[in-house]
């Protein structure tokens, strides 16, 4: 299957988006309590609540996919309404981005060129740096001999280009994937990233703080429950508790909501992903695709500043897959929050703003995807069973 479109020598164009601003959905419900839901410090429309805490409605489609049949090269097939998120307001105080900031919808899209993916929309310039990495080092001593084992060496982003085995420094509102073989040090890196782990040498610099081994546990754990949202392969939802519950969790932690304040946001936050009518649902009780968006809601619950994503997709069928990737662009491009991905899945890189390879622990090359694009569930299918069909005629043929 060919890559996405890219040129390592070609930075994203922002600028010329001649597409026209989607328009907002607001719910005018009798009886609707209504609050701007705010992520990563930008409004995201009015996700309501009823009197009885249920979430009526958002400003992204419910169920979270993108309108459009397969042909339209859309997204989900099945005539969702198109998921919109509008006219995007930046909270007080948060920088100003362009107020016609959209998720891609069906009127955006164009038929695809290679007819199972079509363009998401890049309507506004990257912001500041949020993550710079500077000489990082792992190594581990494994327990009965002397012999260190290297897991990361050389890993560099900085702001200069890509020279000397240092690449781009990290920015608000890309989406950037780390892909390699397996055992290559990606989720060692991601885990670095995200302060779970300290680099045996070198430092990271999130968010304008500098992160190294002498870094406190105290400093680190408040770093990551107010500023870093985490989605894991295996979701890691705590199984007593609803759906509600495990979002409410990190507000809890953070202690700066109310109750009232915690319930309503975490209510708002399910029906942003498409679980306004799971709430109440155990981990037991939904699909491998619904407990993952449950984990992306709870990401989200603290207006985190960095998303760290470690094979999301990785437990879900092709269908689901696609679903989650577009709720997760959908969100990236709304709210401006900076993703940072795991994936062993070469097809998912469209999605991406960048791409960096890693190979043997270091940083093998990156390459910049000119015309992020979402996959289209039908035509995707198609180009996979016409792969395999492929695939096999070439077994046989070299057996014959």
């Amino acid at each position: 299957m060919p890559g996405p479109q890219v040129n390592d020598a070609v930075v994203v164009d922002a600028q010329n988006d001649p597409r026209p601003p989607s328009s907002q959905r607001t719910s005018e419900s009798s009886g609707v309590i209504s609050r701007p839901l705010t992520i990563g410090g930008i409004s995201v429309g009015s996700a309501a609540a009823d009197n009885n805490g249920g979430a009526t409605g958002t400003t992204v489609a419910a169920n979270g996919r993108l309108n459009g049949s397969g042909s339209s090269g859309a997204g989900s097939t099945n005539g969702a309404e198109a998921a919109t998120t509008g006219g995007v307001v930046p909270s007080k105080g948060t920088p100003t981005i362009s107020s016609h900031t959209s998720a891609a919808t069906s009127g955006d899209l164009k038929k695809p060129s290679n007819n199972y993916a079509a363009p998401i929309d890049r309507s506004t310039e990257f912001g500041d740096v949020v993550l710079r990495l500077k000489d990082i080092e792992k190594t581990y001593v494994i327990e009965g001999s002397n012999e260190p084992v290297t897991a990361l060496r050389n890993i560099n982003l900085t702001e200069s280009s890509s020279t000397n085995g240092s690449f781009l420094a990290i920015k608000q509102g890309e989406f950037v994937m780390i892909r390699g073989p397996s055992g290559g040090g990606k989720t060692t890196l991601l885990n670095i990233i995200g302060t779970l782990d300290a680099p045996s040498k070198g430092s990271v610099e999130l968010l304008g703080s500098v992160v190294n081994s002498d870094s406190k546990d105290e400093e680190l754990a408040e770093l990551r429950l107010k500023h870093l949202g985490f989605v894991f392969q295996t979701f890691n939802l705590i199984a007593t508790m609803t759906a509600a519950e495990n979002v409410e969790l990190p507000m809890t932690l953070a202690n700066t909501l109310s109750e009232k304040e915690r319930r309503l946001r975490a209510r708002q936050l399910l029906a942003l992903v498409g679980l306004r009518n799971r709430i109440d649902h155990l981990p037991s009780e939904l699909s491998g695709g619904e407990q993952q968006r449950v984990t992306i809601a709870r990401s989200l619950a603290n207006n985190p500043s960095l998303l760290l994503l470690d094979e999301p997709t990785g437990d879900l069928d092709t269908a689901t897959t696609i679903d989650v990737m577009n709720l997760l662009v959908k969100m990236n491009r709304a709210t401006r929050t900076t993703c940072i991905m795991v994936t062993h899945n070469p097809d998912l890189e469209c999605y991406a703003d960048r791409i960096l390879y890693v190979s043997d622990g270091t940083f093998a090359r990156e390459v910049i995807n000119t015309e992020p694009r979402i996959l289209s569930l039908e035509d995707y299918v198609k180009h996979l069973n016409e792969r395999e069909q492929h695939m096999t005629t070439e077994v046989v043929r070299r057996e014959a």
